[in-house]
Parts: C-alpha cells; sequence; structure tokens
C-alpha cells in the first residue's frame, strides 16, 4: 500500500532518534550500529534531496526552507563521515556523536515544523503519495551507500536544492567544497 511522503519521511526520523538511543545507551553496540545510521541517513538524505526537496520549493513555497534543510543535509554527510572514522570507544566519538545528533535533532525538528506541514498545505493527496513511492524508491537505491560515495550529478542536486548558483562547472571536489562553505556560513 502507497503511503505519503510525510508519513515516510516522519517513519525515517523516528528510526534515526532511536538509533541514537542505542548509540548513546549502548556503547558496546556501536561498533555495529553506526553503519546502520550512516546507511539510513545517507539513503534518507539522498532520497529527500533526488525527490522530495524539488517538489517542496517548487510546489509547495517552501524554497528557502528546502534551501537551509540542504545546507543541513551537507553537514550531517561531514559529521557522518567523522563519527565513522572514529573510534567507538574514544572520548572523541562522544563528541562527535552529539554534534551529530544536536544537528540532525535541529534539522528534523525545523523539517516537520516548517517543509512537512507546507507540503502537507499544499500538495494533493494523490501528489503525496506519488512523492511516498518515488522518495520509498530512491531510498531503497541509495540503500548501502555512504557520504562519501555521493557522486557528482547528486552534488549538483544539492547545490540546486540550497539554490547556490554557477556550480554547473565545477569538479566533484570543488562543488562539495562550495557546498561546505555555504553550509557552515
Amino acid at each position: 500500500m502507497a503511503q505519503d511522503v510525510v508519513d515516510l519521511i516522519m517513519q525515517d526520523h523516528r528510526e534515526v532518534e532511536r538509533l541514537f538511543d542505542e548509540l548513546k545507551d549502548n556503547p558496546e553496540k556501536r561498533k555495529g550500529l553506526v553503519p546502520v545510521l550512516t546507511t539510513l541517513l545517507t539513503a534518507h538524505s539522498r532520497a529527500e534531496e533526488a525527490e522530495v526537496y524539488p517538489a517542496a520549493a517548487g510546489e509547495a513555497d517552501e524554497a528557502d526552507e528546502v534551501a537551509h534543510s540542504q545546507e543541513e543535509h551537507v553537514e550531517a554527510d561531514e559529521l557522518l563521515e567523522k563519527l565513522a572514522g572514529t573510534d567507538p570507544e574514544s572520548a572523541e566519538f562522544e563528541k562527535v556523536l552529539q554534534n551529530l545528533v544536536d544537528a540532525v535533532t535541529h534539522h528534523v525538528e525545523e523539517e516537520e515544523t516548517k517543509v512537512l506541514p507546507g507540503m502537507r498545505q499544499n500538495l494533493s493527496e494523490q501528489r503525496l503519495l506519488e512523492l511516498g513511492e518515488a522518495f520509498a524508491e530512491s531510498r531503497k537505491q541509495h540503500l548501502g551507500e555512504q557520504p562519501d560515495d555521493i557522486t557528482r550529478e547528486q552534488l549538483q542536486q544539492q547545490a540546486r536544492n540550497a539554490d547556490i548558483s554557477g556550480t554547473s562547472s565545477l569538479g566533484k571536489d570543488a562543488l562539495q567544497k562550495k557546498l561546505r562553505e555555504e553550509a557552515s556560513e
């Protein structure tokens, strides 16, 4: 049965929150949970960027919120990469994990109070179901990817979502640098 995109996104958010709790409460499980968290967040982000954000910006009048959300995805990718490369038993892991939890929690709160209600208000039930199907399919295609697996085309989509111009001629590394600079401003 098809699900509406808002419900699917919120289900992912609850699962990420559950994984954060597991990571904080069960240090002995961290080594196995970090790849699960990274895979889920990366697939979720890429599916939002490819399917949801363009519709939210173009059809639901949420362009400013989408640009901000896209910048937060770039920040989360950086923190996920850092977390994956940090010893789960170190004090540094605790710090990076907390930074990631704070950043993602902030993003989820904004998305659930601004972008998603705007989509529910401005898009038809049929369109929300269509986006739900597209989101689920895109997420499935991206499962198993890590943040550094991102392609130039995906980075270009991030730049469009963030309303960053002048990026069409940039290579992958320069584009990634530009996105990170914009996200940190």
